[in-house]
Parts: structure tokens; sequence; C-alpha cells
């Protein structure tokens, strides 16, 4: 399986890079405008429906007015790493896009070449080195603000991100492993016969939840949580830098959506029926069907937005870390020793595919009995925690008076009818050795 071979004029490079950042930015302006009128239908509202056709021109009203707005940096803020960080955000965000393919060849003012900027053996993993830089954007976002919320935004995001780029890498590798290659033209040819969202589902399902939360949306935007954050790693900024920021966000969701048409969904070439149509995968067709399937999975970034409540943050950490990553490291065993079997015995497809069904049977039957027991063993801690609740209270158990928790009983009572009852108790248990002393005296 051959890659393609790019030897195109410098004036055909520059026309490339012009054509992917205005696609960029036209997918960035749609997709505003198509979440507000999307969860405005959800919620039983309008949406944006006046300025243009459509209310379609609104998304670029608004970025221009914020543009626009006044620029308000905090005093405490080192300003070399404050003006930075948004431009690596948006700079990552745009040449994630240098080796992502948008179709086969293509006659251009008589020259024949792909609709694919460039391309070489690793260009997924350069993907992934774009978007680990880009991590650097958020961090130094707010760190370079001088103040608390921005920072713990900032280091939320690091830990989020990083987490599950891991799940994210791993569920790669199962595609390397049945494509034989690294290179995103060579993974689209791969999947000519049948998608490897088919034949690596776990693979499929695992990445399509770790880009969610490598892209901090909801319900995974726990680094701009605004009940906690007040507004993440920017807070702080304002005008354009913030205006780089939100552009930033939305380039990655269509980023990461056209990897997962890459690497999953096949890539340019048409669905079926319509691969049925010789011409389908010849020309400009592609393009539209690479289109069609990247506002799919934007179409699942805004229900998600519009249906999920945000998780804690504990919560989302433990499932990338015990569910998302495990979950990765055992498909692959499983796909590896599947090629394995294939190539030593001559197995066939369908025995395979019998195969990794029961190896996922196992994996979510194993999944839900460890749940289950999880489960019995976090209720038991909940009664045992209830049941010490329940005993009765005494505040000056230690030596000093501490308050009760919540759940805890406690009878209220008065420094002087307290000191009332130590008095009374003193007096009671001293009468008695009074009366018998006095005997004692009489009897003598």
């Amino acid at each position: 399986m051959s890659e393609m071979v790019f030897n195109d004029p410098w004036w055909l490079i520059i026309l490339k890079v012009l054509a992917i950042f205005v696609l960029l930015v036209l997918l960035t302006l749609f997709t505003i405008w198509w979440e507000r009128r999307v969860v405005g239908r959800m919620q039983n509202r309008i949406g944006p429906n006046r300025v243009g056709p459509f209310g379609l021109l609104q998304s670029l009203m608004d970025g221009l007015k914020l543009a626009l707005k006044e620029e308000i940096i905090p005093k405490t803020a080192h300003r070399a790493v404050y003006w930075i960080a948004p431009v690596i955000s948006a700079s990552m965000a745009f040449l994630a896009f240098a080796v992502i393919p948008f179709g086969p060849m293509v006659s251009i003012f008589g020259v024949e070449t792909p609709l694919q900027l460039t391309d070489f053996p690793v260009s997924v993993l350069y993907v992934l080195a774009i978007a680990s830089i880009g991590i650097y954007g958020i961090v130094l976002a707010g760190w370079s603000s001088g103040s608390t919320y921005p920072l713990l935004g900032g280091l939320r995001s690091s830990a989020q991100m990083i987490s599950y780029e891991l799940a994210m890498s791993m569920s790669f590798v199962a595609v390397f492993l049945y494509a034989g290659s690294m290179s995103t033209s060579a993974i689209v040819a791969a999947q000519e016969p049948i998608w490897y969202a088919v034949i690596l589902l776990p693979s499929f399902l695992i990445y399509v939840t770790a880009m969610v939360g490598e892209t901090n949306r909801a319900p995974f935007d726990l680094p701009e949580a605004e009940g906690e954050l007040v507004g993440g790693f920017h807070t702080e900024y304002s005008s354009l830098k913030f205006a780089l920021f939100f552009l930033a966000e939305y380039i990655n969701m269509v980023t990461v959506s056209a990897l997962a048409t890459t690497l999953f969904l096949g890539g340019w070439r048409a669905p079926w029926p319509i691969s049925l149509w010789e011409s389908a995968n010849t020309g400009w067709w592609p393009l539209l069907w690479w289109l069609i399937k990247v506002q799919l999975f934007i179409f699942v970034f805004i229900w998600l937005r519009g249906t999920l409540p945000r998780l804690r943050y504990d919560q989302f950490m433990r499932f990338g870390w015990k569910v998302l990553i495990p979950a990765s490291l055992v498909w692959i065993v499983v796909v590896a020793a599947a090629r394995v079997v294939r190539n030593e015995y001559s197995a066939s497809t369908q025995e395979l595919l019998l195969v990794g069904a029961g190896a996922l049977v196992v994996i979510v039957v194993g999944s839900w009995v460890v749940q289950i027991r999880s489960d019995r063993k976090e209720k038991r801690e909940i009664e045992r925690a209830e049941a010490e609740m329940r005993k009765p209270f005494d505040p000056y158990e230690g030596g000093y008076p501490v308050p009760p928790l919540p759940g805890q009983e406690f009878t209220y009572s008065s420094r002087r009818s307290a000191a009332g009852a130590v008095v009374a108790g003193t007096v009671t248990s001293e009468a008695p050795q009074d009366a018998q002393t006095s005997q004692e005296g009489t009897d003598a």
C-alpha cells in the first residue's frame, strides 16, 4: 500500500495552506452558529436568526465585536507569556490539519495533486505531538494570569488532556496494526473494503470518548467550570486573546473529528450505498463526503453539550485512568493476538470477528462484575459511615470541644447548665462521704 507522492510547486503549496486556513475559519463560524441553533432547538428556543440568512452571519459579527472590545490585562500578569499563550493554542490547532487528507488526486490549474497538504510515514504521531504542544498554551495561560482560579484551571487542563491523550493514543495502536502504516493517506486507502469503525469498534468508542475529554468540551469541560473556577484558565483574558482561545477550541473540535473520520470512517471515501456509484470517490465529490462525516461528529459534540451535565473532577479522572486506559490495553492485546493468528494460521475474517466478539463479551462482562463489586463495596462503606454517624456524639471526647459532622446527633446545653450539673454532681457525690465520716466520729 503506497503513500501519495507530493511534488507540488511552491504556489500550489501556498494555495493549499490558504484554502485550509479559510476552510477552518468557515467551519468554526458555521459550528458556532449550528451549536447555538441545535441547543436552542433542544431547549425550545429560537437561537440566532437575525443577522444574515437564517442568522448565519451572527458568529462573524460576534467575532468582530469580541476582537474590538476593550482589552484588560491584570497587573500581576507575566506580559510575555500572557500574550504568547493564546497564540500557541490557536496556531497548534491550525498546524494539526497539515496531514489530514480531504480527497484523492485532483487537477488544480492543470497540476495533478492530492487533496492534502502533506503526508509522511508518521503523520498520526505528528498530530498527537501538535496536540500535546497545544496543552502548553492552556497551562501557560493559567500560570501567566497571576490569579488563583486560572492557575487551577490550567493545572486541571494539563492533567485532563494528558490523561485522555494516553487513551486516545492507545486507541490508534489497533489501527496501526491493521493498516500497517501511520500515514493518514495509507490508513484511508486500507479502509476501502470495510471501515475500521466496524472491525475495531472498541478502539472507535474509546477514541470518541477520549476526544471529548481532549477538547475540554461538555460534559468534560472541567478546566473552565464556572461554578468553581469562575471561567477557568481564560478568566483573565478578554478581547482578541479570548477570541483566539475560543477559535482554538472549535478548531480542535474539527481536528479530532477529522482525525476520527480519517482513522475510523474511511476518510474521504463515500459511504455505502453512495460508494456503488463509480464516480463517488473521484474528483471533488470526496470532499463533500468528508465534510458530512466531520459534521456528524461535531453534531455529537453539540448533542452531548445540550444533554449531559458536567461530571465531578474525581469522577472524570477515575473514568480516564481506571476504565479507558485499561480497556485500551486489553483491546490492544486482543487485536495483536488476532493479527498473529491470522498471519500464522491463515484464519478467515469471519473467524476473527467471532473471536473478537467473544473477547468483547468477556471484557464487558468482566467490567460489569468489577463494577458491581465496586458498587457493593462503596455501599458497605456508606452504610458503615452512616452507622458511625448515628452513634451518640460527645464533643469533649478528645479533650477539647469539636463541632458535630453532618448527620451526627448532638444535644446542646448552655455553659451555665453544664457548670450547674458539674457542681450538683460534686455535692451529691461528696454528701454520703461526709455522712459516713460523722458516723465514724460518733462511734468513736
